[in-house]
């Protein structure tokens, strides 16, 4: 077993390709205030990014080159690179950083009522909407008023494929880390339409709240720590928290009755918690998330309006 020493730095850089196709939290809001109207299918895509300051800073602390050789190693003593990594891996199964893509149908149950499916970047997710505020009607019998208000929640799982693209995945024989975590987002949205029934698209904003509830776990495989004349395997262990975030955001709608392109911004702020790594560390992790995305959005069905 050979001794470690580090690398000069630029995970930053490396990150950004590695987690080209990871999966990242579904956090943003796209929808405005008013809701599918009953018979309505509402049919898009979104393309976007998760850029998130307490995952980038920790990966900035480690390099390919280092992770590259302590994967080469037979065995491997626990040393601060292995802290270092072990760190990195929480804090971005805490809010994966990297571009998103996801595909959606919304369907109008009812009068200020509608439902939907999204699958985003690994990620099943769904929600529903009430509309508080604001007409029911459609483009061809609207109603009276052009603001909106709605209230939402949706629900998102992702399973242990979190850290599959990231270049820190080489460390799994190593330290064999394992992350799932399931996402609740409450969403209260204001908006005002362009034209009648947002016929022309529309801008909405409002205030999001999110938690998060997590579980994640090591189980080294080829990770020893020296005691004294002795050499032991570091011990594995599970652990489980949840968090809070809360954000802002604005987006809008452009087209016109059928086709329609959404542009979005997402803030969030949250205070991660703390986290026991390996040989009984533990550190505490907050940061901010800013969440773009670009979409486009097909409406079908005339609706019926109440």
């Amino acid at each position: 077993m050979r001794r470690f020493f580090p690398f000069p730095h630029y995970a930053w850089v490396l990150v950004l390709l590695g987690a080209m196709a990871g999966c990242t939290a579904p956090r943003s809001v796209i929808n405005s205030g008013k809701v599918t109207a009953p018979g309505q299918i509402r049919v898009g895509f979104n393309a976007g990014g998760n850029i998130a300051t307490s995952p980038l800073s920790q990966l900035d602390d480690i390099t390919k080159a280092a992770v590259d050789a302590l994967a080469r190693e037979d065995s491997v003593y626990y040393n601060s690179q292995i802290d270092v990594a072990s760190k990195a891996l929480v804090a971005y199964a805490l809010d994966p950083v990297g571009p998103t893509f996801d595909f959606y149908v919304r369907y109008g149950l009812a009068p200020r009522f509608d439902v939907g499916y999204k699958y985003a970047s690994g990620a099943h997710v769904l929600d529903a909407m009430y509309q508080f505020m604001g007409p029911t009607g459609t483009f061809d019998n609207p109603g009276a008023g052009d603001w909106y208000g709605s209230v939402g929640i949706q629900y998102a799982g992702q399973q242990s494929g979190i850290i599959n693209k990231l270049f820190l995945n080489k460390l799994q024989p190593v330290i064999g880390f394992t992350a799932s975590r399931r996402d609740v987002v409450i969403p209260l949205i204001f908006s005002k339409s362009f034209g009648v029934e947002e016929e022309k698209g529309h801008i909405a904003f409002g205030a999001v709240y999110n938690h998060t509830f997590i579980k994640y776990g090591f189980e080294p495989g080829r990770l020893f720590k020296k005691y004294g004349e002795d050499i032991v395997r570091v011990d594995a262990f599970t652990e489980r928290n949840n968090f809070p975030s809360f954000g802002i955001f604005v987006n809008g709608k452009i087209g016109y009755r059928y086709v329609y392109l959404l542009p979005a911004l997402t803030m969030y702020y949250q205070n991660y918690g703390s986290y026991p790594l390996l040989e009984n560390n533990v550190y505490s992790f907050s940061g901010m998330t800013i969440i773009p995305s670009l979409g486009l959005q097909f409406q079908f069905g005339a609706g019926k309006s109440k």
